[in-house]
């Protein structure tokens, strides 16, 4: 676990915060996957499975490559992030800062267009994908795997134990599909933005975490 641990009652700015980085991981996924080749930055049971199929023979051609580049970067990113969390102790805003940095930097390259090669798609999923382990430790709530999310929404909700922050929890799995939307939206309208939209809502999160004083500072 994370050492910035969350109190059981959040506050609804840590709540919007999740919500951020939620739909961050969703617009990343969905860049990854339509931009860089049919792999998941944060996702990794997703990568496990098309590893698995690839090594049977099925699959696009050079999937196992990219789904083993994103497993190593994704480790390295969960690496950095207890590193910094655990070791160095390092406040919220500062891990999210090393997250919204290395996003910014692929929608940068993206967007300048100076991906143009198999190599550089390589290059541009070894951010994201660290960037995406950096998220997935910063946070004792997963931002970037949902499937016991959901597991916990529906039984609370069948055994009629749905609760006033569960109305967040499902917030948060909208957020997943809203990231995912607007990034589809981006690479068939506006191409060269479509990195923005895994960066942009860190960058939010990093603004709602930032002590207003440090904040005027900044300005």
């Amino acid at each position: 676990m994370s050492t910035a641990s969350l109190p059981t009652g959040r506050a609804p700015r840590t709540e919007w915060t999740l919500l951020l980085l939620s739909a961050a991981s969703g617009a990343a996924d969905a860049f990854a996957f339509i931009c860089v080749g049919q792999v998941f930055a944060g996702v990794m049971t997703g990568n496990l499975v098309l590893l698995g199929v690839s090594a049977v023979g099925l699959g696009e051609q050079g999937v196992a490559l990219r789904v083993i580049t994103a497993l190593f970067w994704y480790a390295f990113g969960v690496a950095c992030g207890t590193w910094l969390t655990a070791r160095l102790r390092l406040p919220l805003p500062r891990t999210l800062l090393c997250e919204a940095a290395l996003l910014t930097a692929g929608a940068a390259l993206w967007g300048l267009g100076l991906i143009t090669s198999g190599g550089d798609r390589l290059g541009l999923l070894m951010l994201v994908s660290a960037a995406m382990g950096i998220q997935g430790r910063v946070l004792t709530t997963p931002t970037n795997y949902f499937t016991g999310t959901l597991t916990s929404l529906v039984g609370r909700a069948a055994s009629r134990s749905w609760g006033p922050e569960d109305g967040w929890v499902a917030g948060r799995l909208a957020a997943v599909v809203a990231g995912a939307a607007v990034t589809a939206l981006a690479v068939r309208f506006r191409p060269e933005l479509a990195a923005v939209v895994a960066a942009a809502p860190v960058a939010g999160a990093l603004w709602i975490e930032t002590p207003p004083g440090r904040r005027r500072t900044a300005d």
